[in-house]
């Protein structure tokens, strides 16, 4: 846990994602990187100078192996409220609309169902588990895809809701959350999605590791290019 914390404590503090009297709220899919993330608030929250309450949302898609109690455990382990959200996103996503390409749509789905949530709880910001790998995946994506040269940001306002987006852990690697969760045995989802390792996103991971047995330093130089020349990666001290 020290190395998490860490870690998390250094993006949180460069990037002035936790302010005092925030409530946030944590969104809950399962998968390893959102109970890392989960914990490692909790954690920080114990000894962090600046207060602030912590909530977990999930949206329940319908798929027939979402298993919330999975969730319902992790939150009462720690003492944090579980807000469980009932979907229809299975249905629309793959039933109705027949998404051939459906990640881009169930993400919207969730997101709407999310911001609902967190402002009708009175929350002020929600916390994504989106790692480092993440954001280099995305932005080569958005590279070799759209032609442009984008990713998301460590923290992002959105207008709209007044909701603010923070991602404390872009300083961490997939590797990191594996390790937490299978050194503190924690119980995840075996399995999120119907799409896992079947997306672009998981040929662009395979890819990655295929450039680094030539270029061992690509994930370090990537990412310290995006936080050097992006909009919205200027630290925030």
């Amino acid at each position: 846990m020290q190395q998490i914390l860490s870690k998390m404590r250094k993006a949180i503090e460069e990037y002035n994602m936790i302010e005092e009297g925030d409530k946030i709220a944590v969104c809950l899919s399962g998968g390893k990187d959102s109970i890392t993330l989960l914990n490692g608030l909790k954690a920080l929250q114990r000894f962090y100078p600046k207060h602030f309450e912590l909530i977990a949302i999930t949206v329940n898609p319908g798929f027939d192996f979402f298993d919330t109690e999975i969730l319902q455990k992790n939150c009462d382990e720690l003492d944090i409220p579980l807000f469980i959200e009932e979907s229809h996103i299975k249905e629309i996503v793959f039933d109705v609309r027949q998404e051939r390409n459906p990640c881009s749509l169930c993400a919207n789905l969730r997101r709407g169902i999310i911001n609902t949530v967190a402002i009708r709880e009175g929350c002020n910001k929600i916390a994504l588990g989106h790692n480092m790998d993440d954001v280099l995946e995305t932005f080569l994506l958005n590279l070799l895809y759209t032609g442009s040269i984008s990713t998301f940001a460590p923290k992002s306002y959105m207008d709209r809701s007044k909701i603010t987006l923070i991602r404390p852990l872009i300083l961490l690697g997939e590797k990191d959350a594996k390790r937490f969760v299978k050194k503190h045995n924690k119980q995840i989802m075996p399995k999120v999605c119907p799409m896992d390792e079947h997306t672009k996103r998981e040929n662009m991971k395979e890819q990655i590791f295929l450039w680094q047995k030539d270029i061992p330093m690509i994930r370090a130089n990537l990412f310290g290019a995006i936080s050097r020349n992006l909009d919205g990666w200027k630290k925030d001290i």
